[in-house]
C-alpha cells in the first residue's frame, strides 16, 4: 500500500496497516513526519462533549480511548490529561453532561457559582454554566506524528519516502508518480490531502475545499497567577460571541489563546506573520475574559492555515478509481478524530469497507 503524506491522517492510516500486516511506503514532499501538514497550533483539545449531538460524542470517546491506546503502543506521552472545559448556558451544560454520561464517559455540570470558585482567574459571564470533563485534555500534536514516524521506521515492510513531492496518482492501477520520475506500486493507494496539495484532489472536488487563516497568540501567564493556571483545563468554548478558546500551560509550554473572530477565508498560503489587526482582535476578545490581561502577556502571535469542506460540500473522501482513495484532512477535527478515521480508511484500503462511487461517504466517526 501507498500512503501520499506526511500529516496525521497519513500516518496513523499507515500504523493501522502495518497493524493489518501490510506493506506500506509513506511518500511526502518534505519530511516525514511534517510538521507542516498540521491545523492551526500544535495543541489540540480532546473532548468528547459536542453539544446535542449524541453521534459525534460518542465518536468522540472512542477517540479519547483510541488515542490513549496509541500512546502505550507507540511508547510516546502525547495526551496531556488536564481536563476539558466548555462553557454553555445553564440547561445546554445540564444536558451536556447527561449526553456524555449516556455515551459511557464522565463530566460534572458546574454552575456559574462552581465555575467562579474553582477559575477566579477567568472572568466568565455569570448566566453561564459548563461542562467539566476531567479525564479530557490536550494532544500534542508534534509528538503524535513523531511517535507515529519513529514507529514506522521500525517497523519491517516499510519505507519512508522523504522530499519527494507527488505529481500524479493512479487509483486504478496503484501508481504513484513522483517529480523525479520514480513510481511507486501498491495494491491501494491513500492520498491525504492538506492545504499544500489540494492539486491532487480529482476535478470537482478541490473546488470544494475552502481555505482559512488562523491568528493565535502565544502567551506567559503571571507569576502570582501560575498556580492557577497549572489547575486549568483545555476549554473548548469560552461562551463569548466571538467563539474564543484557550489551552492552559502544558508541558512546560504557554497559554494559547484563539478565537472563531480570527478566523478568515483566503485564497492560498502566504506568510505565517499576524497582522497587527487580527492579533489586536485577539488581544480585545481576551481582554474581557481573562482579568489584567493585555499585550504584555503576548510573546508570540502566528497564524495557520487549515482547510474546511463547504458546509453542503459533502464528506472529505473521494475515490480514484481501483483501490485509491483521497482524504482532506479538514482542520481540528480531523485530528481529534484521526484514529477512528485512520482505522476507516486502513479498512477501505484492505477492500473490507465500503467503496464510494465517484465522491463517496466516509464514516470516520
Amino acid at each position: 500500500m501507498t500512503v501520499v503524506g506526511g500529516g496525521v491522517i497519513a500516518l496513523l492510516t499507515a500504523v493501522e496497516c502495518v497493524l493489518d500486516g501490510h506493506r506500506v511506503t509513506v511518500v511526502d514532499r518534505g519530511p516525514v513526519p511534517d510538521g507542516g501538514a498540521t491545523s492551526p497550533g500544535r495543541h489540540r483539545i480532546l473532548r468528547a462533549l459536542h453539544p446535542a449531538d449524541p453521534r459525534t460524542t460518542g465518536a468522540a470517546l472512542r477517540a479519547h480511548h483510541r488515542w490513549i491506546e496509541l500512546e502505550e503502543l507507540l511508547l510516546t506521552r502525547f495526551y496531556e490529561r488536564v481536563g476539558a472545559l466548555t462553557v454553555l448556558p445553564p440547561a445546554a451544560a445540564a444536558a451536556g453532561a447527561a449526553l456524555v454520561a449516556a455515551a459511557g464517559g464522565t463530566a460534572r455540570e458546574l454552575t456559574a457559582a462552581g465555575l467562579s470558585d474553582r477559575y477566579p482567574h477567568l472572568h466568565l459571564d455569570g448566566g453561564l454554566g459548563a461542562v467539566l470533563e476531567e479525564e479530557a485534555g490536550v494532544l500534542l500534536a508534534g509528538r503524535v506524528l513523531a511517535a507515529c514516524a519513529g514507529w514506522l521506521k521500525w517497523q519491517r515492510g516499510v519505507e519512508l519516502v522523504e522530499h519527494r513531492a507527488v505529481t500524479a496518482v493512479d487509483g486504478g492501477s496503484g501508481t504513484v508518480r513522483l517529480a523525479d520520475g520514480r513510481e511507486l506500486h501498491g495494491d491501494a493507494v491513500l492520498v491525504a490531502v492538506d492545504p499544500r496539495s489540494r492539486n491532487l484532489l480529482p476535478e470537482g472536488v478541490a473546488e470544494r475545499l475552502t481555505l482559512y487563516r488562523q491568528s493565535l497568540l502565544h502567551c506567559r501567564v503571571p507569576p502570582h497567577q501560575a498556580r492557577a493556571w497549572a489547575a486549568t483545563p483545555a476549554i473548548a468554548s469560552l461562551g463569548t460571541p466571538g467563539g474564543a478558546r484557550l489551552v492552559p500551560p502544558v508541558a512546560g509550554g504557554g497559554l494559547r489563546l484563539t478565537a472563531a473572530a480570527a478566523r478568515r477565508v483566503v485564497d492560498e498560503i502566504t506568510d505565517h506573520a499576524t497582522d497587527p489587526y487580527w492579533r489586536r482582535t485577539l488581544e480585545r476578545e481576551f481582554g474581557d475574559v481573562l482579568p489584567g490581561f493585555g499585550p504584555a502577556w503576548v510573546t508570540a502571535a502566528e497564524d495557520a492555515y487549515y482547510a474546511a469542506f463547504a458546509p453542503a460540500g459533502g464528506p472529505p473522501l473521494a475515490a480514484l478509481g481501483g483501490a485509491g482513495y483521497a482524504y482532506a484532512a479538514c482542520g481540528g477535527p480531523s485530528f481529534e478524530f484521526a484514529p477512528l478515521i485512520a482505522r476507516s480508511l486502513a479498512d477501505r484500503l484492505a477492500g473490507s469497507g465500503p467503496s464510494p462511487t465517484g465522491v463517496g461517504a466516509l464514516s470516520a466517526v
